[in-house]
């Protein structure tokens, strides 16, 4: 379905009336965690746990298919702009990608800027993704690196940082409207910045804001493993799925990001879901955009090996 002027009006006037998320990060993390509230089903199989890393164990939820708990694994990071959102808040979207794909779902709760910044969070993601696909007594089967927005840039920089320590190998990522950029201003080189950076929920302002909080230090922004755009050497990447919305202002680069890829010798595949904002791959299945954005995954799962 179109967006039409009465949605694009209602849009506007949300995204006009945007609070400074710096100043108000507690109230951020409320909101996302209260409109992301999910009670599983009573006999929806769950397990939680810890991966044991030297300073931190890394909390984890796994979600088993109904029909089939020997499958392979896709290993999921959560959006929030690296500052808000947890395992419980994606509950919903977990239970949903579980269903969907029939595949073991585990959601990685790593830990959140500021109070943890950069590269904090990438380090726990990569210590979650060594586990699962270094340790036969936690998983021995296939695993997909994939995340959405902060969570599908940390699967692509987790993939970067996995090929230069050699420690693992990441077959395969699904990069569902990830950031790769490291610039939100208007001197983007990117068109989506500026045509989708005010009015469609995700404002440019609000990336910037995530991304202060989020690095520790000025230089962070120039490292390839905070904007994996920004890598001289792509080389070695998994398979990889990119999906883009139409009305997001990170819809240019995450495409780019795929663009280069491919020219390095990557497999790559791109998608942009027309009239979709930033952000529905956490709406219900019904919606026409998150139903194509499943039959593009498991066609990738299925088909790519």
């Amino acid at each position: 379905m179109a967006i039409n002027r009465v949605v694009r009006a209602a849009l506007k006037a949300l995204s006009y009336n945007e609070y400074d998320i710096k100043e108000n990060l507690q109230r951020h993390r409320n909101f996302v965690n209260l409109t992301r509230r999910h009670i599983l089903k009573p006999l929806f199989k769950t397990c939680d746990f810890k991966i044991g890393s030297i300073n931190h164990n890394i909390p984890v939820r796994v979600f088993f298919p109904e029909a089939n708990a020997d499958c392979p694994v896709l290993l999921f990071f959560h959006g929030g702009g690296w500052v808000a959102g947890n395992i419980d808040s994606y509950n919903k979207v977990c239970t949903n990608m579980t269903r969907l794909t029939n595949h073991k779902v585990v959601s990685v709760d790593y830990r959140l800027a500021p109070e943890n910044p950069f590269p904090i969070g990438l380090e726990d993601c990569y210590g979650a993704a060594k586990a699962f696909i270094t340790n036969e007594e936690i998983n021995n089967k296939e695993v997909v690196l994939i995340g959405d927005s902060a969570g599908g840039n940390l699967s692509a920089a987790l993939s970067l940082l996995a090929r230069d320590r050699k420690e693992f190998k990441v077959n395969k990522q699904i990069l569902i409207y990830p950031s790769t950029y490291n610039d939100h201003t208007g001197n983007s080189p990117f068109k989506s910045v500026i045509e989708n950076g005010t009015d469609y929920l995700l404002t440019s302002k609000r990336i910037r804001d995530y991304m202060e909080l989020y690095k520790s230090k000025e230089d962070d922004i120039f490292s390839p493993y905070f904007a994996p755009l920004l890598s001289k050497n792509l080389s070695g990447q998994p398979k990889t799925l990119i999906i883009t919305a139409e009305y997001d202002p990170l819809r240019d680069e995450g495409e780019e990001y795929g663009k280069r890829l491919r020219e390095a010798g990557n497999y790559v595949e791109i998608y942009r879901i027309k009239d979709a904002l930033h952000g529905f791959f956490a709406l219900p299945p019904r919606f026409p955009q998150v139903k194509l954005c499943y039959d593009i995954i498991n066609r990738f799962l299925c088909e790519v090996d």
